[in-house]
């Protein structure tokens, strides 16, 4: 016969399987972590988070973590105090662009996801109907 498994066992197995999911989402934090702005570069794949304040109805302001995903498409002022980066997104058939002060403290954190191999500094030629891909390697 099979064996029937006592509620205490069950408990023990559902913590058990709860500390594995914890360890594992903390070793995906943990890989996440954020990009150096001297390592930034045109072509690379991005997730930029950005701390947002907002004010509920009551009058309370609250902070919040908002991440924005696109291609770096220009970097400007390379590691000043005033250096920034201009990320695009394709986001339901709109171009999307953002500028991100590097050094801002609204922006919590950098991850990179992709590089595309360019050769230009400036990928502006991908605003327009460009239909090549760019080649990209896993980072």
């Amino acid at each position: 016969m099979a064996e029937e498994k006592s509620p205490s066992a069950k408990v023990t197995e559902d913590k058990n399987i709860n500390t594995e999911v914890k360890v594992e989402v903390k070793e995906k934090v943990e890989k996440e972590k954020s990009a150096k702005p001297e390592e930034l570069k045109p072509g690379m794949t991005i997730r930029v988070y950005q701390k947002i304040k907002e004010l509920n109805s009551k009058g309370e302001e609250k902070e919040r973590l908002q991440f924005f995903d696109g291609m770096i498409i220009a970097k400007k002022h390379g590691n000043e105090k005033g250096a920034s980066i201009t990320v695009r997104k394709i986001s339901e058939g709109v171009g999307v662009e953002k500028i991100f002060p590097l050094h801002s403290p609204t922006v919590d954190r950098i991850v990179i996801k992709k590089q595309a191999k360019v050769r230009q500094s400036k990928l502006y030629y991908l605003r327009g109907e460009y239909k090549k891909r760019l080649k990209e390697k896993a980072y």
